[in-house]
């Protein structure tokens, strides 16, 4: 029988982060061979992962970061509980996929998950089943976010619960606008830029709603339609970005705000994400 040394499993457990006793079966259910161990310990994670697919992971971190100023990425990876979402190995590895995600540029999620994790012979779906296996609950990346423009800022909320990302027209003397702005997608949650922007079932739905509410109070049908037009551009003001009362000044929209900095200023994307 192979002899399996104090100094074996600690050289297994600085290469894959698992525990003593895992590093321990796994060296003594390969005969001592470090590749066969690594498979044990990954085939561990997979059991894990199975076992835990039905739970749900609502936690997590969210995080946005900008790379040149022209280009923002924003990735969620979810956990089951508050208490891994805190802990410092947990939140190293949400940032190396984040600045995995900066450095390559996938176009999607699937194509994030299925890139090559910092050079290793594993890809990011690899290591998280990995680290499901290590920590012992469902880990998931679930969102990944691109936003590319001028200007780019992304924010950060304390936390780590929330960010958003926006991206503007121009560049020149726009960081701090930016970043208002930022703030105002994480505080607001608008649905769109602008009117044009909300999706056209949307506003028909937002009309009867409006209708009905008028019918229900007894206003008379021949104002029915005008009660729902006006509260159809309640409805705008409080959900689209430009017709938003500025948090930082409510006597001004941020279209007004942004039109006060540089009238060519436009909001072209921006993104937000926020756990439950």
């Amino acid at each position: 029988m192979i002899k399996i040394t104090a100094t074996d499993v600690n050289t297994l457990r600085k290469q894959t982060g698992a525990g003593m006793m895992d590093c321990k079966n796994a060296l003594v259910e390969a005969e001592g061979d470090f590749e066969k161990a690594i498979d044990f310990l990954r085939k561990k994670g997979q059991k894990v992962a199975a076992k835990r697919g039905e739970r749900d992971a609502n936690e997590g971190l969210v995080l946005a970061k900008t790379v040149d100023g022209k280009r923002g990425v924003l990735i969620v990876l979810n956990c089951e509980t508050d208490f891994v979402a805190k802990n410092e190995a947990f939140g190293e590895f949400a940032y190396s996929i984040l600045d995995l995600a900066i450095k390559n540029n996938p176009a999607n999620l699937d194509e994030l998950k299925s890139m090559n994790y910092n050079g290793g012979s594993l890809t990011v779906a690899d290591r998280i089943i990995e680290e499901v296996g290590k920590i012992g609950e469902k880990i998931d990346l679930s969102a990944y976010e691109v936003v590319e423009a001028g200007k780019v800022v992304a924010y950060n909320h304390p936390g780590n619960r929330l960010a958003s990302m926006v991206g503007f027209s121009i560049e020149e003397n726009t960081e701090d606008a930016g970043r208002d702005v930022a703030m105002q997608i994480a505080a607001m949650n608008p649905l769109s830029v602008d009117k044009e922007g909300i999706n056209e079932d949307v506003i028909k739905k937002e009309i009867e709603i409006g209708k009905e509410q008028a019918r229900a109070e007894g206003k008379p049908e021949e104002m029915v339609e005008k009660i729902a037009m006006g509260k159809l551009n309640k409805f705008f003001k409080e959900n689209t970005l430009m017709n938003q009362q500025f948090i930082k000044d409510n006597k001004q929209t941020v279209k007004q705000y942004l039109e006060s900095i540089n009238k060519d200023l436009k909001v072209t994307d921006f993104k937000r994400i926020a756990l439950a």
